[in-house]
């Protein structure tokens, strides 16, 4: 693209319950992109699924309080113009385009942005983006499909069973206690961010944990309880992706949910490296490339893991498209191994623009093969 600025979308909010969390990522992230480099357009999707263009100046409000931050109204309402000669984004309120759109960066957390749907949108309108496609997104966004799919490849993942809203008389204490064990966890199978999570103790708990997560979503996973410490590690890259130094989360919390990742400054305190044995760090390097692969994901990643005794990794959860917040653990295992967030965010996009490269050469009309 020459001397031209990369003209990138970023696509922030949403209707999932992880709302304001993409918010936070979008802050950090159109902040750290190279203004010499990139056009930045802004687009807001609020709690209804509305596309909004919004305005650098103040397009959040309350953004320093993430219990109280929020989208504020946009210049008006989007739409996209499908096709390789448009790739268009059109205010619908006059019909005007704002342009011709290189890439989109879309920092959706949760259902509707991280589970496949906007990215089956983009590729419907031709338009390259950061991140994994249709099936590894929707696959990593599903934890039973997930862990289904990490079974079947032979990686080692804590115990579980799925239960569906339509047979959730099925999943008895008793049932959960036999396959599972107690504690245990229940948990959307669909979310992110440890929305709508519960830690079941005793039976006493459990009748509440289920009706939670199933506000949530149609299908709940149920876990093991691993009695161990928690390590993540980031994951960067399209066909040869590698793999950052692991970091480790200590929370003051019983677990690591939502209050303690985004509301209480000091719910939890992170080791970026993690203090752990080189084996112990190869292997979930390792793993996390292979999770990474079994998935078929593409430009980012972050996959979570249990370590239980001294050198036992198991897989807990893949995130394709990792939070961007101040104190995400993504880029901050990056700036550790040596990656500067400026510096993530320019490769992200590179490997956007490569992978659609890639899928161009794909032929979709019969007919013009055979010419």
């Amino acid at each position: 693209m020459g001397n031209k600025k990369i003209r990138v979308a970023v696509l922030f909010g949403g209707k999932s319950a992880e709302h304001e969390v993409s918010l936070q990522s979008a802050k950090n992230v159109i902040n750290a992109m190279d203004q010499d480099k990139y056009e930045i357009i802004l687009v807001g999707i609020d709690h209804d699924g509305r596309w909004h263009l919004n305005e650098r100046s103040q397009f959040l409000l309350a953004d320093e309080d993430p219990a109280h931050i929020r989208l504020k109204s946009g210049l008006g309402k989007l739409a996209l113009v499908p096709g390789e000669e448009s790739r268009q984004v059109v205010n619908v309120s006059d019909f005007r385009s704002i342009g011709p759109i290189d890439i989109v960066f879309p920092l959706l957390h949760g259902p509707f942005g991280e589970d496949g749907t906007i990215q089956g949108l983009l590729k419907l309108a031709d338009i390259p983006f950061v991140g994994s496609g249709v099936l590894s997104s929707a696959a990593a966004m599903d934890k039973d499909v997930m862990k289904r799919l990490f079974a079947q490849a032979g990686l080692p993942q804590a115990r579980f069973i799925t239960s569906f809203y339509h047979e959730r008389n099925r999943i008895t204490y008793e049932l959960v206690k036999d396959s599972t064990g107690i504690p245990c966890f229940i948990k959307p199978a669909n979310l992110g961010s440890s929305v709508g999570i519960s830690k079941v103790h005793n039976e006493s708990e459990f009748d509440r944990a289920v009706e939670t997560a199933f506000f949530y979503d149609n299908k709940i996973v149920i876990e093991e309880f691993i009695t161990g410490r928690e390590l993540e590690c980031s994951v960067l890259g399209n066909n040869d992706p590698v793999a950052s130094l692991p970091a480790e989360i200590i929370s003051s919390h019983e677990f690591y949910d939502y209050d303690a990742k985004y509301l209480d400054t000091e719910g939890a305190r992170f080791e970026i490296p993690a203090d752990v044995e080189e084996n112990v760090r190869q292997k979930v390097q390792d793993l996390a490339v292979e999770a990474f692969r079994v998935l078929g994901c593409s430009g980012m990643a972050r996959v979570d893991f249990f370590l239980r005794g001294s050198d036992e990794i198991l897989i807990n959860e893949v995130n394709t498209i990792p939070g961007f917040t101040r104190i995400s653990m993504y880029p901050r295992m990056w700036e550790a191994s040596g990656i500067p967030y400026r510096e993530l965010i320019d490769r992200l996009i590179q490997l956007g623009l490569e992978r659609h490269e890639q899928d161009s050469r794909i032929r979709s009309d019969y007919r013009n093969m055979r010419e």
